[in-house]
């Protein structure tokens, strides 16, 4: 009976451990991996008429809190398509509605909804899916980027911001995608879907521009949007495949907080 026991007891400790070492394992997964080989663009598409919208942008901006040093860069584009239903978004544009088609087109998607979210350019679904945004990021982060890429501000003042890149293992159809940032906002909406309520925003795209690269390495000059604040705003640039939509490489870059001619810094997407 005594060797019975025991061994019941040890069984028991055992299966305690492996438990307990699955719990553990399932906590982690849910975290974003910090051993990164890849890289993850995040693009939002969102919209402050739209009522289904809050909860993506809270989920973009907990992901942001809980990334910060590690190479995922999210990038909220908020679309115009919403504007005629009562609510105006003051951060909507028309462009970001465009590239949000441009995605339809390369996904083979029947028509465009809010809120949607595309990482890397290959994959795309609701933006509140918390378990599908982990796993896509996650999935992104374990695989090694196809091109590599540097940023690096070259100099900045009120107006104006010159940025100089290098660029390796692309093709004729990659291009950059440069895009200026607002880090954080908060709008009172008082009418539409979200009349009454106060929204936050993170990684607000205030601009995108596209260029052509010329060779490995150059220089992209980039007119500042209004309202353009040092101290709040970052840039985020991608190089995409046109024929196929895959993002393979991204750099962010933060401003100085004061503007000056030679201020520069960088954030290479390997240096997490």
């Amino acid at each position: 009976m005594k060797s019975f026991k025991t061994f019941f007891l040890s069984v028991s400790v055992a299966a305690l451990v492996l438990a307990s070492t699955a719990f553990i394992r399932a906590r982690s997964a849910n975290k974003i991996n910090s051993d990164n080989k890849g890289f993850a663009v995040v693009e939002l598409f969102t919209s402050e008429g739209c009522s289904s919208c809050p909860p993506a942008d809270e989920l973009v901006a907990k992901i942001q809190k809980e990334s910060a040093g590690k190479p995922v860069y999210i990038l909220a584009y908020h679309v115009d398509y919403w504007n005629h239903l009562g609510w105006k978004d003051q951060f909507s544009n028309a462009d970001f509605s465009k590239r949000q088609h441009d995605y339809a087109n390369y996904l083979r998607l029947q028509s465009v909804y809010t809120p949607q979210i595309v990482v890397n350019g290959k994959t795309e679904f609701v933006g509140s899916e918390e378990g599908t945004l982990r796993n896509a990021i996650r999935a992104s982060l374990q695989k090694a980027p196809a091109s590599q890429f540097d940023l690096t501000i070259l100099k900045t003042d009120k107006k104006q911001v010159s940025l100089k890149y290098t660029v390796e293992g692309i093709d004729k159809n990659t291009v950059l995608f440069v895009a200026i940032l607002q880090k954080a906002a908060q709008t009172k909406v008082m009418r539409g879907e979200n009349g009454g309520h106060t929204l936050s925003h993170v990684q607000i795209v205030r601009k995108l521009q596209r260029a052509l690269l010329n060779g490995s390495s150059g220089v992209e000059n980039i007119t500042l949007p209004q309202g353009f604040d040092a101290r709040n705003w970052e840039i985020i640039g991608f190089l995409q495949n046109t024929a196929n939509g895959a993002v393979t490489g991204a750099a962010k870059v933060a401003f100085t907080n004061e503007l000056s001619a030679g201020a520069a810094g960088a954030i290479k997407n390997a240096d997490y």
